[in-house]
């Protein structure tokens, strides 16, 4: 018999804010979190701007600064998000059988801030001056990795990579592992730090980007008429799932449970979506089969949303498609509009806010959205324009499509017992 599988705890590094509360507070209010890119010198860059993580300090997360060295900053963002679901869900590790606690924590492109210090420093001093540890800070694998030694986590430790998928499939295979019983608690989600010469001019030269450099504060938006692309994102988002009986038993606070998962793939092209979102229209269907629902039981959808017009068409069709007359019921927003795209973390941020939404009865808004692109508006959307609305949500899904066309959808409900 399939286990039930709830989290527990969230923990959350971004450009809004660390913090569950900072975060919520700042989504419920539209922050934007968009600005100049400060980690260098973007001057002579196309896109100039990106939603970076601000004032991070990781001794504040019990990282010290020897450890620090040794840890990309997506490695740091990983440990301390980490640090944060954990404590939120106050799980005593001390009690607990480690052996039975896995740890679940990929990343889209990984150390790319020690890969260009690397080839920074090779070329202009040789191969004798290249640090020793710049390997085993720069491998995708270290995030998990360091979450499970920093913390003790014995059980599974993997790290996945499907590019912006990454944080939902992170998450969908954890609750994969403890509903077939093999762990009694997970730590996983998606981290992701590459605000970096590299990845900012690759993104570019692919014209994905958003070059509203002079405009950061509205640069970001997803589903309008005047989108010119997505915004670079960065941060973490770890959550701590939980086999239903064994948080029952220690008492812990439930947010919701995960009761569905979809994941499959476009199989048509390395960065653009199938044509009309079919195999994404699919991939949400997978999960609301899984959990054993009707189209007509969702409440609240979190976009991929990423304000570039092949996502925001195709999704909008996807959503169309699957749930027919209902979907105009919906509420669908965009974290996006706010935090920028956070890359292998968005799937695991965008999760977060799909348990805090089903907590708090609070639908976060899709800034930004001054008036909806021509060719959305006959599908009839409701994608929360600019102001948060209370609503009570029992079942919220959350999307998450990367390139190489990996599809993820993970579902969640309030919790009943």
């Amino acid at each position: 018999m399939e286990k039930r599988v709830v989290i527990t705890g969230v923990g959350v590094i971004s450009p809004v804010g660390m913090g569950k509360d900072e975060f919520w507070n700042a989504l419920l209010s539209g922050k934007n979190g968009i600005g100049p890119i400060t980690h260098f010198d973007a001057t002579e860059y196309g896109a100039r701007i990106a939603g970076e993580v601000k004032d991070f300090d990781p001794a504040a997360f019990g990282i010290d600064k020897k450890e620090a060295r040794h840890m990309d900053p997506s490695t740091q963002y990983a440990v301390a998000a980490a640090k944060l679901a954990l404590e939120d869900s106050k799980m005593n590790l001390d009690e607990e059988d480690r052996d039975r606690i896995g740890t679940i924590v990929g990343t889209g492109i990984g150390g790319m801030e020690t890969l260009h210090n690397l080839y920074k420093g090779l070329f202009a001093k040789g191969p004798s001056r290249v640090n020793p540890f710049v390997v085993p800070k720069m491998i995708a694998n270290m995030a998990s990795g360091q979450v499970s030694i920093t913390f003790g986590l014995k059980g599974h430790c993997a790290s996945v990579v499907t590019a912006c998928a990454t944080g939902a499939n992170s998450i969908g295979d954890a609750f994969r592992m403890i509903q077939r019983g093999e762990l009694d608690a997970a730590v996983a989600g998606g981290t992701e730090a590459a605000v970096s010469p590299g990845a900012v001019a690759g993104f570019a030269a692919m014209k994905a980007l958003s070059t509203r450099n002079d405009d950061p504060a509205h640069a970001s938006r997803p589903f309008d008429k005047d989108r010119d692309g997505f915004v670079m994102g960065e941060g973490a988002g770890i959550v701590v799932l939980e086999e239903l009986e064994h948080a029952k038993k220690r008492g812990a606070h439930i947010y919701c449970e995960i009761s569905g998962y979809g994941s499959n793939a476009d199989a048509y092209h390395i960065t653009a979506p199938g044509p009309d979102g079919i195999q994404q229209s699919k991939c949400i269907e997978l999960a609301i089969k899984d959990a054993g629902l009707l189209p007509n039981d969702v409440d609240y959808v979190n976009a991929h949303g990423t304000s570039t017009h092949l996502n925001d068409l195709n999704e909008t069709k996807a959503v169309s498609r699957v749930f027919g007359d209902h979907a105009k019921a919906l509420l669908m927003s965009s974290t996006k509009s706010m935090t920028g795209h956070l890359l292998g973390a968005a799937g695991a941020v965008e999760a977060i806010v799909c348990a805090l939404t089903i907590e708090t009865g609070k639908v976060h808004p899709t800034i930004n959205l001054a008036e909806v692109d021509d060719e959305l508006k006959e599908f009839g959307l409701n994608y929360v324009p600019n102001e948060a609305v209370d609503a009570d949500v029992n079942v919220a899904i959350s999307n998450s499509f990367g390139f190489g066309g990996h599809n993820a959808t993970l579902l969640f409900r309030k919790y009943v017992d």
